[in-house]
């Protein structure tokens, strides 16, 4: 692993929990739910109950847990309360970890981009569309 300075990874960490809204969820190996914490309730997801299956209380990761020991990284997730977060999952010792970070300012840039495309692409088959009739 690199060497990385305190400073740098402490900013990291700051600017992440203030900026991205971290929460995290922790699964045992049989997807049950074992620990929580964060800024959950920025993504609605509230009234967890621990030992419970995960699946049925996150509905987006029915299915996706347990992890058979491979990462997964889902960009750009719409939550039930229409927050877009990016949501790593990955396996430790502990269990499965389900990290969300906010991802609202990456959604919004790239819809501005696609309006952009789709106006261009207007424009251009509307000067085809003359050129073809001149």
């Amino acid at each position: 692993m690199i060497e990385i300075p305190t400073d740098v990874t402490d900013y990291i960490i700051n600017f992440t929990v203030v900026n991205r809204s971290l929460a995290y969820l922790l699964t045992n190996k049989q997807a049950c739910l074992s620990d929580w914490g964060g800024q959950l309730s920025v993504y609605g997801i509230t009234d967890l109950q621990r030992g419970k299956d995960i699946g049925q209380q996150v509905f987006f990761l029915e299915g996706l847990l347990p992890l058979d020991d491979f990462p997964l990284f889902l960009p750009c997730v719409k939550t039930e309360k229409g927050i877009c977060a990016d949501v790593h999952l990955f396996p430790s010792k502990q269990g499965d970890w389900v990290i969300f970070l906010d991802a609202m300012w990456d959604e919004t840039h790239i819809r501005r981009i696609q309006q952009q495309i789709n106006s261009s692409k207007l424009i251009e088959e509307n000067f085809r569309r003359i050129l073809k009739h001149t």
